[in-house]
């Protein structure tokens, strides 16, 4: 989902440093709320598990340019899940700098873009689990329905920010409307296999419980 150089450029940049500050200070809030439950040491070993898993899945992972953007398999569902949703941002953040600074230098004036593009629809996915999925039920236990549901939000915020930045700043017109429709389109891929990938990470995870590793993981995952 890295968004090509030059899509957003000169004062509209200005637009995206503004999101990404946002999207910043409202991950700063999501880690406040985190370690009044959980400790330093874990939010530190949650954040860096998603580091690594983001730029694995942005490196070893299929991805294939269309058009205005790339088609990648996020994972961000599995990532917030797992670990979390202050680690997950702390992981997205890192993992695409990191990413960006050693592999694709060329995509760093491109950032703040990405980094809105991934990190709001987290949020969105965080605010609709703190609504719709019931107290009494830990994630572990969720149904399909409930990962297609919160999958299908995040990818849908990805493929929305995409399609915003590139009305935004390219104007809207016969070939950014193509540029988006491709770009959506060939998105379905990752909409159709990410939720069943979640489901594997949760079975893999319910198998773990009570093991060493389980304390790796967010409270919410096991515990209701």
């Amino acid at each position: 989902m890295h968004i090509e150089p030059g899509v957003v450029d000169g004062a509209k940049m200005a637009l995206a440093l503004a999101t990404a500050a946002g999207a910043t200070g409202y991950a700063a809030k999501l880690t406040m709320r985190d370690l009044k439950t959980r400790s330093v040491a874990s939010f530190a070993a949650r954040g860096g598990l998603a580091t690594l898993g983001v730029f694995a899945f942005f490196e070893l992972l299929p991805h294939f340019p269309v058009g205005v953007s790339e088609v990648h398999f996020i994972l961000g569902t599995t990532l917030f899940l797992l670990l979390g949703a202050a680690p997950a941002a702390f992981g997205l953040a890192l993992g695409l700098l990191v990413q960006g600074v050693f592999f694709a230098p060329a995509d760093l004036p491109m950032y703040f873009v990405n980094l809105t593009t991934l990190l709001v629809p987290l949020f969105a996915i965080d605010a609709l689990a703190r609504r719709s999925i019931p107290r009494d039920r830990a994630y572990v236990d969720l149904a399909y329905a409930d990962v297609l549901k919160l999958s299908a939000l995040y990818q849908g915020g990805v493929v929305a920010w995409v399609a915003f930045w590139v009305f935004y700043g390219q104007g809207v017109g016969a070939e950014s409307l193509s540029a988006v429709a491709t770009f959506s389109m060939a998105y379905m891929l990752v909409v159709i296999v990410e939720p069943i990938a979640d489901l594997a990470a949760l079975a893999g995870a319910k198998a773990l419980k009570g093991g060493a590793l389980s304390r790796v993981f967010a409270d919410r995952l096991y515990h209701a």
